[in-house]
């Protein structure tokens, strides 16, 4: 008689059984992650816009520039439009300050040279109320524009 090496039915379907109840109970681990990775992402949107404003408003404390009303200020040797002090609502202003690009993010640029505010969305997802960056602009003079972000669920 020759002698077999081999595994039995029995034993494969166990293994099989082991290897489904581990990926089930991992699953939800990685599916949680890309709700993380959005969060995240728009926690550094809002504080690179932050940072960019105060980059700018103090660019142009420097430079001795105005503080109220429609200016510029240049960072990094690009000119940022200004409004009372800080980075106004427009493409050349917040967005350009913070260098925030269309390719990654969607936002409807505001009105140059007025007070409001405007909102930030990750590209090519759902644009979600609870998981959004904003930036605002007092009207004000000398009112620090300020961006939030809203991360409860994304």
């Amino acid at each position: 008689m020759k002698l077999q090496k081999g595994f039995t039915l029995i034993e494969l379907i166990v293994v099989i059984v082991i290897l489904g109840i581990l990926a089930a109970t991992a699953m939800p681990k990685f599916l949680d992650v890309a709700s993380n990775a959005r969060a995240a992402s728009i926690t550094g949107a809002a504080g690179a816009m932050n940072s960019a404003a105060n980059l700018a408003h103090s660019s142009l404390l420097i430079a001795g520039g105005t503080m109220t009303g429609a200016t510029t200020a240049t960072l990094g040797g690009v000119a940022i439009n200004m409004f009372n002090g800080y980075p106004d609502l427009s493409a050349s202003g917040i967005f350009s300050a913070a260098t925030m690009s269309t390719n990654d993010w969607t936002y409807t640029a505001g009105a140059a040279n007025t007070a409001g505010t405007v909102v930030v969305n990750a590209k090519n997802a759902t644009v979600v109320a609870t998981c959004q960056a904003t930036y605002s602009v007092s009207a004000n003079a000398n009112a620090a524009g300020s961006a939030v972000a809203v991360t409860t669920s994304c």
